[in-house]
């Protein structure tokens, strides 16, 4: 467990690692963690389309986040492929209490730089959080199959994680963009604390 929560902070920066609990509730909650995983993926592409909305004067990342848009829907189509290939269905989008919560901590005011920043490091965190959950699912589940299919998943959303991360220093001061990380991390740290380990539900 310490060597895991130290791989954890060195590559993703997440200060608490998945309870090793989660892993196995899914696989009793397969057609509820799938649903749950495509909505994530859809809501993933709007929120990106949402940046390129409020930020279209930043030109280099309008550019380099219009593919991503692209990728996260063609996830949300795989994941809808896998429910059908199983015969299950998809549900009911579910209200995403991790998310919810990640968004009442974005500065709401102050000076525009400081809600640019959010709206990029909140990805960042979300991205970071959901590489560390597919990566529990790549190792951890009995399904050969969906093992395969969540390492795939692990792999994309590493260097979307870092993609927001790099578009933050690019356009701000990284002693700024590190600074308000932390904090980020810190408050993620504390969620992830009280919230209830669930196998239906990808964060």
């Amino acid at each position: 467990m310490q060597q895991e929560t130290i791989d954890v902070k060195n590559i993703l920066g997440l200060q608490l690692p998945t309870d090793p609990r989660w892993v196995d509730l899914t696989e009793l909650s397969l057609e509820e963690i799938l649903t749950d995983h495509a909505y994530c993926e859809q809501k993933a592409a709007t929120t990106c389309i949402s940046i390129i909305q409020r930020h279209s004067q930043y030109e280099k990342l309008i550019t380099e986040v219009a593919p991503i848009v692209s990728e996260e829907w063609s996830h949300f189509r795989m994941v809808l492929k896998e429910l059908q290939r199983r015969g299950l269905k998809l549900g009911k989008q579910r209200k995403d209490v991790y998310v919810n919560e990640l968004m009442n901590f974005k500065k709401k005011g102050g000076h525009p730089d400081d809600r640019f920043l959010d709206d990029l490091l909140i990805m960042a965190l979300i991205e970071a959080r959901s590489c560390e959950r597919f990566k529990r699912l790549s190792e951890g589940l009995n399904d050969t199959y969906l093992r395969k299919f969540y390492r795939k998943f692990m792999e994309s959303e590493a260097g979307h994680y870092t993609f927001f991360i790099t578009m933050a220093e690019y356009y701000l001061p990284k002693t700024k963009v590190r600074k308000r990380w932390k904090e980020w991390l810190q408050f993620e740290k504390e969620l992830m604390n009280k919230m209830e380990v669930r196998g239906d539900r990808i964060h």
